[in-house]
């Protein structure tokens, strides 16, 4: 007799773990083309988590402390730490899927010894190709969280997407590029509809409205591509989650007993209930992904010499 069929539905929560204060010139590419008045602008950062009774799923994993005080960033709670104030334990995360490789999405890696975890081919071929090392694009990034990235890659940890692929029950990435070359974009299913976490495809929610591309970018007709899949996303009535934009924290309902560090995505909050749960309860599942999916010695590892095929 078959099993019970997985959960497709999650409960998702986007936790506030840092910030700083920016300002507009700093934030939109070729902002002066506007003709505004500069001014400040506050950037939060966040990652995501997905839970339901069968597994966690954690989108990103936040920036470390010594990577956010070297860019003068304010750490308002370690992600680990505001993981456990929602009930989350680190040690039980099976999957993390990295969006892309900056450093504030990728500080923490080795703090998830459980999860696998899920790259675009395209994202570990750049970053681990010489072209990364170019001023321009490893201001965003950390050497050290690019070794740890391989090394995971070297002990068969990673799975690698291209293009479009179901990577859990329920839960979809889609490579967008424009940000990074292979930029994640992530569908996941909740009881209200379906969730986007579009993550650094979309830093702040007028990227989408007014079509201003963000000033650290690869690709920019990939970045403008990526604001246009979003707004249909959006009219098809799918929630957008921007990735840095401070809107988040006041467009959904505080998680109860982490006001100001966590949101509920989905609209609701089990998360007290889930603390009380035993630990075996919450154990995650560690099923094969399906989709375009494929781990190391299956389809090859993404090389240096890929990146220059691409064109990046």
């Amino acid at each position: 007799m078959a099993g019970p069929v997985p959960s497709a539905e999650y409960e998702v929560t986007a936790l506030r773990y840092g910030t700083r204060t920016a300002r507009r010139s700093e934030v939109f590419l070729h902002f002066e083309l506007y003709r505004e008045p500069d001014r400040e602008l506050a950037m939060d950062y966040f990652v995501w988590v997905a839970r339901n009774a069968d597994r966690t799923v954690l989108i990103d994993c936040g920036f470390n402390e010594r990577s956010g005080a070297r860019r003068h960033r304010t750490m308002l709670c370690p992600p680990v730490e505001a993981l456990r104030r929602i009930g989350v334990d680190a040690t039980e995360v099976g999957q993390l899927i990295v969006t892309h490789a900056h450093y504030d999405h990728i500080g923490n890696l080795l703090s998830f010894p459980a999860a696998r975890v899920v790259v675009t081919d395209r994202e570990f071929a750049f970053w681990t190709s010489p072209l990364s090392r170019k001023p321009l694009f490893m201001t965003s990034a950390e050497e050290a969280d690019i070794d740890v990235l391989r090394q995971l890659a070297e002990a068969s940890r990673v799975d690698f997407v291209s293009g479009q692929a179901r990577v859990a029950p329920g839960i979809e990435v889609v490579e967008i590029g424009g940000h990074t070359p292979g930029q994640l974009a992530v569908i996941i299913g909740t009881a209200r509809g379906e969730t986007v976490i579009a993550s650094d495809a979309l830093h702040y929610y007028e990227e989408m409205t007014q079509d201003r591309p963000f000033a650290h970018v690869t690709d920019v007709p990939a970045m403008y591509a990526g604001f246009g899949w979003l707004r249909e996303q959006a009219a098809a009535g799918r929630e957008i989650v921007a990735g840095h934009d401070p809107q988040v924290m006041q467009r959904y309902p505080a998680v109860t007993g982490a006001a100001g560090l966590a949101v509920s995505i989905s609209g609701r909050d089990s998360s007290a209930e889930r603390a009380a749960q035993p630990s075996a309860e919450r154990s995650p599942v560690h099923d094969q992904p399906t989709g375009r999916i494929h781990r190391p010695g299956e389809h090859g590892r993404p090389d240096d010499a890929a990146a220059g095929r691409r064109g990046l």
